[in-house]
């Protein structure tokens, strides 16, 4: 048993490729290769650094002594500096060179950009995955009739497959925003402590075309294809509200959905998968809760709060740079992203084995029908010379004497009110012969399709699999 606390979103939740992405190893070897590289660039344009040295850095970005940069930090109090000289004792032809003309952000913040470029890019596809699921889901039972609410109260037919139409619409919109997220990241180049590139100035006697190449070369080998205009020491902190918001938007979404199916499986009409020897409670061996779904929501919760770190985070930078964002952005950024990747792995597992109860919909579609009905037997009356008030006043009386029957635990007999009312022109039978579910779904098939049309493109190459999740 490991004695010291370890956060749930490592040792349950988070896919291995997440927690790899944010492991300090992954942190200092992308430190690492940004100081290759600007030794690189500052080389190629004149600066006194040798190829020699150049290959030295880049032969020793991945042996990394941890143990030898904490001495340092505790010596020195400086993480960054610690990591220089780390790497200057693993590769010491090149000790003298590194970090030339930067300050520590621009290892941090680059490689965070770096980094959560890559998490949004991951998250795209556990996105696609869900969608892709949802979109089979909902064009499967497309025409499949069932009860709709408002206010959870009954409310006209619609079809399963249309509901699940309305989970997928809002993560289409999550996916449109974390493209655009994805679009308006920048890099911060080297930009020196508060933001003037004035070390580069002197370090190339102020040829300033020198500085911008400089900071092109840096963002394409990184995969930018832009830098920020202006800047302080660091990057915005918008852009970590920006981020965290995204995320937030999918967790939004994914409760929304996940709630919506606990609701449905209250009433056993959809359920969440439940393996074979899965144990629903440990004292009521009958029970099938939707834990999975109440695991969504949970998360969901937390990541919702969390972004409002950044937001606050953002709006309390003083002028070019303060340091009371780096404890709490080396937390909320990170969690955030470990948690909407479980949220989404959760969300995957969840939508490729839903099981529909049709039998069970059927029956409540069944019991609420006649009441969907009445508009349309009202019309078909009043063609057949009724007076419309009137047979209005027919239908309500006859409905709250149905409905306060079925409040004492009797079957619905509406039909038979109404057929036994001479003021009503309809049989019992012809009333009956217009109660088909298919006829009050309005055009939901047609909507479906129409919407899965054109999402198809967004999905055709995506590859959703089987997700396994820890229960």
């Amino acid at each position: 048993m490991n004695e010291r606390y370890e956060s749930p979103l490592s040792s349950r939740y988070a896919s291995e490729y997440m927690l790899t992405l944010f492991s300090a190893r992954t942190r200092i070897r992308t430190w690492r290769r940004l100081w290759t590289e600007l030794a690189r660039a500052e080389s190629e344009l004149g600066l006194p650094i040798t190829d020699s040295q150049v290959r030295a850095l880049e032969a020793h970005v991945e042996d990394i002594d941890f143990d030898l940069a904490a001495r340092r930090e505790k010596e020195v109090r400086h993480d960054v500096m610690a990591h220089v000289y780390a790497y200057g004792q693993a590769a010491p032809e090149a000790a003298g060179i590194i970090h030339l003309g930067a300050t520590s952000c621009y290892v941090t913040d680059n490689a965070d950009l770096i980094l959560y470029r890559d998490a949004l890019r991951y998250l795209r596809g556990e996105l696609l995955k869900v969608m892709k699921h949802l979109a089979d889901f909902a064009e499967e039972y497309r025409a499949l009739p069932t009860l709709g609410y408002t206010h959870y109260q009954p409310a006209q037919l619609v079809t399963v497959g249309k509901r699940a139409t309305l989970w997928l619409q809002d993560l289409l919109f999550d996916l449109e925003e974390l493209d655009f997220v994805l679009s308006a990241i920048p890099f911060l180049g080297c930009r020196g402590a508060t933001g003037t590139e004035a070390s580069l100035m002197e370090l190339f006697d102020g040829d300033q075309e020198k500085i911008v190449e400089l900071n092109r070369r840096l963002m394409e080998r990184f995969g930018f294809t832009r830098l920020y205009d202006v800047c302080g020491q660091t990057y915005p902190r918008k852009l970590d509200s920006r981020i965290l918001s995204c995320l937030s938007a999918i967790a939004q979404s994914c409760y929304r959905m996940a709630e919506d199916l606990r609701l449905l499986q209250h009433d056993r009409q959809v359920e969440e998968p439940f393996e074979a020897h899965q144990i629903g409670s440990s004292a009521m061996p009958y029970k099938r809760n939707p834990m999975r779904c109440e695991r969504i929501c949970s998360l969901s919760r937390y990541l919702m709060a969390d972004s409002l770190n950044a937001a606050m985070t953002a709006s309390t930078q003083w002028l070019e740079r303060t340091l009371d964002d780096s404890a709490n952005r080396r937390i909320s950024l990170p969690e955030g992203f470990l948690c909407a990747d479980a949220i989404l792995r959760l969300a995957q597992n969840v939508t490729d084995g839903l099981r529909v109860n049709e039998k069970i919909i059927e029956k409540t579609v069944m019991e609420y029908l006649p009441f969907i009905a009445t508009e349309n037997l009202m019309m078909e009356a009043v063609k057949r010379g009724a007076n419309r008030q009137e047979t209005h006043e027919v239908i309500r009386r006859a409905s709250m004497a149905a409905t306060a029957r079925m409040k004492n635990g009797e079957p619905c007999n509406l039909p038979e009110l109404l057929a036994a009312d001479p003021a009503f022109s309809l049989t019992e039978e012809e009333i009956r012969a217009g109660l088909r579910p298919d006829r009050y779904i309005g055009r939901c098939p047609e909507q479906v399709e129409a919407f899965l049309d054109r999402i198809r493109p967004l999905l055709e190459n995506v590859d959703a699999g089987k997700t396994e999740i820890n229960v």
